[in-house]
């Protein structure tokens, strides 16, 4: 057996990026005494199991598991539907077994899809068993009472008994095209809604989505590697061409009756959020095709017909926030505007915070307060403690109350769940690894284990402003080697975003700059820095990128990393950079636009032609292709107009891609290839088989980082040995 202290790499893939034996998913019962979530037994085992953790008992004995995928299974490999691998790829869950579940009001009852079958859980007994219903069931929900489950199977909603019983088809599709109870791509992928249907509070009828695919146009995802296989059929809304046709009914739970509800989908066809609670009827938030309107409707569940409670505009787009569409148990509208210049909590009439936070999620609205996700406001970024920082706080509803902190001290990144008197608060921070999960209840404080594996190196980042833009610098972390002292000499730079929209890299979390000090101490200095677009601090900070993705992310990336150069001996003549996704396309115009900066790119996954994207995403920053092809043109690498950008002279460029990405579809990478090649240009390709824009599998997330090291090694002209 071989002694070797096992690489990074190796244990960055085997543990999936550490997150395998951390415990996540919480639910707190309104009664505070059961908390429930899911964790793997092991820092390498991806199955997860349900736990649950009993406040009457002692510390020592509260925890219990309450089911075991590998028992219920015998042992069996996990089979997934094609629905259930895109449920999972939209909501970027990469691992097995319990992967997720659902309770009933009381959280007495938990029900969850394993390998496509329906399983309940007594979550004060720990009893499990399987309902005999058709399968591959997907997102199975309890009905508050805990009589019901509502899943879906084959594009069909349908109700099964908890105990056993009677299972009902309630909506049934007409045809092929049409699914009802699921999230459509769009709502999955950009608008955080992965569900399709919701329980009454009273537990007799259902609020179901209907998607019709007919009018989104057809993409074929195929498999090289195989060719004995045929090409996988995708509905894919590119910009500017049509979405999926979604609507609501209501359904009684025995299937008899039907009701549409009716709002004005022509001129508002998305459908963000939908939330039914004992505080008020229906409440729908749906939203114009140009993202520059929504409106929150309440619904008469009698007629299906509705009412504007709400009308929200914006001149250069409506962010999305978690949880922002809610009612007070009081029976008052709980919502998130920027009207104010800042990101504010709003209830009824009254805005509740100001400009010294910046909303990022409601978390959980309760009959005195509202707790929320918030990063220190424009008003508060004065100095290098509020980078990175994200807290949880207590907003009071009565007047002139202040916000209360309850996570501690900054800089954090904090998140909460709750359920009557207790709450479940995660932290993570700069001075440990992984996030802390604490039960506090009534003065007392729980800690919930982790079995999550403790990296071998120790990340160490300088978390700054960089230069000044937009009033303020750039959030930007600096690593270096470890044991690096500025007597060494200058050090050639790696610069590592994603620079781009819902993407915030830094954070004050040590396990989120594992990968980076990683790349550091293969004796880079690295760079991560969150340009305009990125989350920030104020509404105009992420808007400020509307129309114009390239030239300011660019630009951002260099005022970082000559702001950095001022305080760090670097190597200026020797500098690369990386990214992913959004970071790709910020690599590959970097290395295009700016090679007198940049001298070598990894590529991974880019969205190289803004047409190819989805309609939601590419829209809200660059508007309708057809009436502004112009702009998505100048945004993108691979147009007439994107190439003539680029400077003449040629850097190195890997460019990474899986072949099975069905959300950055490797046509992007393709026709970046066949550009530069057309133009002359060396570079390399990496096409990954069988592999999608989450690259999950052990071997290919070990390698990239080794193959990525040795062509910047190649192309900055290094030794092996830095």
């Amino acid at each position: 057996m071989s002694t070797e202290p096992e690489s990074f790499p190796r244990q960055h893939a085997r543990t999936q990026r550490f997150t395998l034996g951390a415990p996540r998913s919480f639910t707190v019962a309104p009664d505070g005494e059961r908390v429930v979530f899911l964790r793997s037994a092991a820092p390498s085992r991806p199955a997860g199991a349900l736990w649950v953790h009993d406040l009457a008992a002692d510390a020592g004995d509260a925890e219990r598991l309450a089911a075991d995928p590998a028992e219920l299974l015998g042992g069996a490999d996990e089979q997934l539907s094609a629905e259930e691998r895109a449920r999972r790829e939209r909501s970027r869950e990469g691992g097995a077994g319990i992967v997720g579940y659902a309770t009933d009001a009381a959280v007495e009852l938990a029900a969850f899809a394993l390998s496509g079958r329906l399983f309940v859980t007594g979550l004060a007994d720990g009893t499990t068993r399987e309902l005999p219903v058709p399968a591959p069931v997907v997102d199975p929900r309890p009905s508050p009472d805990g009589r019901w489950i509502a899943y879906v199977a084959d594009r069909t909603l349908r109700v099964a008994r908890a105990d056993g019983g009677a299972d009902t088809a309630v909506a049934v599709p007409e045809n092929g095209e049409v699914s009802l109870g699921l999230a459509e791509f769009i709502a999955a992928e950009e608008m955080q809604r992965h569900r399709g249907h919701w329980w009454s509070p009273d537990s007799d009828r259902l609020l179901v989505a209907r998607v019709d695919n007919s009018p989104v146009r057809r993409w074929w995802i195929s498999d090289p590697a195989n060719p004995q296989s045929p090409p996988s059929e995708i509905a894919y809304p590119a910009a500017g061409t049509p979405n999926a046709d979604v609507g609501l009914e209501l359904r009684s739970i025995d299937g008899s009756s039907r009701t549409e509800i009716r709002w004005d989908r022509e001129t508002h066809p998305y459908l963000v959020a939908a939330h039914w609670s004992a505080g008020g009827p229906p409440l729908l938030l749906v939203q114009r095709r140009d993202q520059r309107e929504q409106r929150y409707l309440t619904v008469d569940v009698e007629s299906g017909e509705t009412t504007t409670l709400h009308i929200e505009r914006d001149d250069t787009w409506l962010e999305i926030i978690a949880g922002g569409a809610a009612w007070s148990p009081d029976g008052q509208l709980v919502r998130v505007s920027d009207a104010s210049g800042a990101r504010a909590l709003v209830v009824g009439e009254r805005t509740l915070t100001g400009p010294e936070l910046h909303l990022r999620a409601v978390l959980d609205v309760g009959p005195d307060d509202v707790l929320v996700s918030a990063a220190p406001g424009r008003a508060a970024t004065t100095g290098a403690g509020a980078v990175g920082d994200v807290a949880v706080h207590r907003i009071p509803y009565a007047a002139g109350a202040a916000a209360e902190r309850i996570c501690g001290p900054a800089p954090l990144v904090a998140s909460a769940v709750r359920g009557g008197d207790t709450t479940v608060l995660v932290t993570a921070s700069l001075d440990r690894f992984g996030a802390r999960a604490e039960i506090l209840r009534a003065g007392t404080t729980r800690e919930i284990g982790s079995y999550a594996a403790t990296p071998v190196l120790t990340p160490a980042p300088r978390l700054l402003r960089a230069g000044e833009t937009d009033g303020v610098g750039i959030p930007t972390a600096v690593l270096l080697p470890t044991g690096y002292s500025s007597d060494d000499g200058p050090l050639p730079v790696l610069m590592d975003p994603y620079g781009g929209p819902h993407g915030q890299r830094v954070v004050a979390a040590r396990n989120a700059y594992l990968t980076s000090q990683w790349f550091a101490d293969q004796g880079f200095a690295v760079i991560v820095a969150d340009g305009r677009g990125a989350p920030g601090d104020c509404p105009s900070w992420e808007k400020a990128i509307a129309g114009n993705l390239a030239a300011l992310n660019i630009e951002d990336q260099i005022t970082a990393l000559h702001a950095v150069a001022a305080e760090v001996p670097l190597d200026l003549q020797k500098v690369a950079i990386r990214g992913w996704s959004y970071g790709g396309y910020l690599s590959a115009l970097a290395v295009l636009r700016r090679p007198d900066v940049f001298h070598a790119g990894v590529v991974g996954a880019p969205v190289t032609d803004q047409r190819l994207y989805d309609t939601h995403y590419t829209e809200r920053y660059l508007g309708d292709p057809n009436t502004s092809p112009h702009t998505y043109a100048e945004n993108s690498v691979v147009t007439d107009e994107g190439l003539r950008n680029a400077a003449d002279e040629h850097r190195p460029m890997l460019i990474v891609h899986g072949l099975a990405d069905d959300n950055v579809v490797v046509a992007h990478s393709l026709r970046l290839s066949s550009a530069l090649l057309a133009a002359g240009r060396p570079h390399e390709v990496l096409p990954l088989s069988g592999v999608t824009h989450m690259t999950p599998q052990e071997q290919v997330a070990e390698n990239l980082l080794l193959l990525q090291v040795d062509f910047l090694r190649r192309s900055l002209g290094l030794t092996a040995a830095l």
